[in-house]
């Protein structure tokens, strides 16, 4: 049995992590997201929105 790669364990992530998305988008537009949940992806979204840009994606 061999390690995966690298690059095969990012885009593994990235597609869990596009799923995540997918749903809790789905969830938001049919209103079935608790309120807690709601409000914690706005903080985020706020603080994503005002944070500057750090990580190997933006060097």
């Amino acid at each position: 049995m061999s390690t995966p790669s690298r690059a095969q364990c990012i885009a593994d992530a990235r597609a869990v992590l596009d799923r995540a998305r997918q749903r809790i988008a789905r969830d938001r537009a049919t209103g079935q997201l608790q309120p807690e949940a709601e409000l914690i992806l706005r903080r985020l979204e706020r603080a994503q929105r005002t944070a500057p840009t750090t990580g190997r994606a933006a060097a």
